[in-house]
């Protein structure tokens, strides 16, 4: 299998979609990596990375919801129609 434009788009899909549903309550707790953890920070310090990542996640679910599906609805037909 060669490493084409495709499959590094697939990729991206397939990642954006384990992003999206990955569930806080069931996996993110346990590694206590919660959102709900007090995260005690002073005034003008920067996030760690920990905050970061979760603010990323919770951005990615935001934004990126409706553009996930319709991107999985073409990948689904095109592969559908042309195998």
């Amino acid at each position: 299998m060669a490493f084409t434009l495709w499959s590094l788009f697939e990729a991206s899909l397939l990642f954006l979609n384990a992003i999206c549903i990955l569930n806080e309550e069931r996996f993110l707790v346990k590694i206590g990596w919660s959102a709900k953890s007090p995260n005690v920070q002073g005034f003008g310090e920067p996030p760690g990375a920990r905050a970061q990542i979760l603010n990323l996640i919770h951005s990615i679910r935001t934004v990126a919801r409706i553009p996930l599906i319709l991107l999985n609805i073409l990948t689904i037909l095109f592969k559908l129609i042309l195998g």
